[in-house]
């Protein structure tokens, strides 16, 4: 296989990007020794031919009608099942339509992935057909995961099972409609900056977002790697702890996963037993622009519930939490720019198993589709492009140099408390704006919810979203967050408020 050869017209654009000035005889040199080097090219993409393409399975799916899809969750409808007789047999799965599953179409929410059907599955999506569950089918998601909202998807809107006039959150949105509205048993989320936790906030659900590394990415669409999760949301905190086992573990092609770790029965680890479990209340997770004073008070009556199995709780002062933000903001913006914009999703330099189909396919895709994107995706890759060409990344860098500050001022207080907690978002579901997804007055609202959820994202500490109850009918989430890698006391203490609560309440 051949691939294609640049013209002079191409080598003359390179070398304006990099501030080359060549002359006639130089542009002929270099556009010969760019040929010469591209014969590598060539064997590498027919030896890849040969070895390494994957063959996609012939699955059946469908796209569901309007009628069939009240809520807009479903991407597309599946009945995928490997017969395997294991701990989640006869359970049925949501998988969020930015993870990868052969011979299905994937769209992340995206003009500029529309079209693309993935060779092989992603190693969560093999974990949880080894252990005996049916994928469903492809849950919505927002436009690239770009949003903590439900609006941004190309797709359409993703409704409430609460009030089909309100959002879900995002990005995660069908994910968290589909649990709440009881269409499947469980479902896998993506999050980066909240995209589990906002969605299970508002729709009154159980969103994990596990310690950064403890599942394996492959097979997912990157924003950036350091802050790249997958986990479960579920009804209940049980179900929760039983997805986490079968889906946590090294799988060896993530550069993500660079800690050792062992087998652990999350699920077993929930013993029904906070003796001496220390809460603190984070003070600076309430109040924050935007708080509902009322939701706030849920959450911290919800959070002094766990005085009745004899736990101390108290309030401590984490000054990073608000300052947090900015520092995850920057890496957000520079990296998913660096990462999935520019390196079409995987970008390049490490380790592990890349998707060149899906990086050709969205590199032709988001030049053609460029005005299609949802405003998020554009505000981040224009202000990203200024970061990383205007400023050098300077800045990225300078932010990645304060995470230590900021992930040892979390572990300090996790020093003086086994678990933190917070509201996981500042109230409950907005309604559903009336502008479209490239509506740029609706930045706010896509992106505003993420000031509790998104400093998680960037220290890699696991952190749980419960519902802390109902407000004026919608419900309300309380975030649990815990020491990196010890994910089973996070569930413990979220499975000790869920009995507290007798159960969580679901729409109707």
């Amino acid at each position: 296989m051949t691939v294609s050869r640049p013209s002079a017209g191409d080598l003359d654009a390179a070398a304006r990007h990099f501030g080359f000035h060549l002359d006639a005889g130089a542009r002929r040199g270099y556009l010969a020794a760019v040929d010469r080097t591209l014969t590598s090219y060539d064997v590498v993409d027919a030896l890849y031919e040969e070895l390494a393409r994957p063959q996609a399975p012939e699955r059946g799916y469908r796209f569901p009608t309007a009628a069939e899809n009240p809520l807009g969750a479903w991407y597309v409808t599946t009945e995928i099942r490997s017969g395997a007789a294991g701990p989640l047999a006869g359970r049925t799965v949501a998988v969020k339509d930015n993870i990868a599953v052969a011979g299905v179409p994937m769209m992340n929410g995206s003009r500029a992935v529309e079209g693309f059907v993935p060779g092989r599955d992603a190693t969560v999506v093999e974990r949880l057909l080894a252990a005996g569950a049916t994928i469903a089918g492809k849950s919505v998601c927002e436009d690239l995961c770009c949003s903590g909202s439900s609006f941004t998807s190309a797709s359409g809107p993703v409704r409430n099972p609460w009030d089909t006039a309100r959002e879900t959150g995002g990005s995660s949105s069908g994910s968290g409609a589909l649990v709440a509205a009881g269409e499947v048993d469980l479902a896998l989320g993506g999050d980066q900056g909240g995209s589990i936790r906002i969605p299970a906030a508002l729709c009154g659900i159980v969103g994990h977002k596990p310690t950064h590394g403890l599942v394996p990415y492959t097979g997912a669409f990157p924003i950036e790697r350091t802050i790249d999760h997958l986990g479960p949301m579920t009804r209940t905190v049980a179900d929760a702890a039983l997805m986490l086992t079968v889906l946590a573990g090294p799988d060896g092609r993530d550069p993500r996963q660079h800690q050792p770790m062992a087998a652990f029965d999350y699920r077993a680890a929930l013993t029904g037993d906070v003796t001496g479990l220390r809460v603190g209340i984070v003070g600076e997770g309430f109040g924050q622009p935007g708080a509902s004073p009322e939701a706030d008070e849920l959450v911290r009556s919800a959070a002094r519930r766990f005085t009745e199995y004899g736990c101390p709780v108290g309030e401590i002062s984490v000054p990073w939490h608000r300052t947090a933000l900015h520092v995850f903001n920057v890496v957000f913006t520079d990296g998913a720019t660096y990462q999935m914009v520019d390196g079409n999703g995987y970008g390049l330099g490490v380790d592990g198993l890349y998707d060149p189909e899906l990086m050709a396919h969205f590199a032709r895709q988001r030049v053609a589709n460029a005005d299609a994107l949802a405003s998020t995706v554009k505000a981040t890759a224009l202000c990203g492009h200024y970061g990383l060409h205007t400023l050098g990344g300077a800045t990225y860098a300078k932010a990645r140099n304060l995470l230590p500050h900021v992930r040892a001022a979390y572990d300090a207080a996790l020093d003086e408390y086994d678990v933190l907690v917070m509201p996981t978002v500042a109230g409950t579901a907005d309604p559903l704006p009336a502008g479209g997804p490239d509506d740029v007055g609706l930045l706010g609202r896509a992106l505003g919810k993420a000031v509790n959820t998104a400093p998680m994202d960037i220290t890699g500490h696991p952190a749980l979203s419960v519902p802390a109850g109902l407000l004026d009918g919608l419900p309300v989430g309380m975030m649990i967050v815990g020491r990196r890698f010890d994910d089973a006391t996070v569930l413990r203490a979220g499975a000790a408020f869920e009995s507290l609560c007798g159960g969580f309440p679901f729409p109707g």
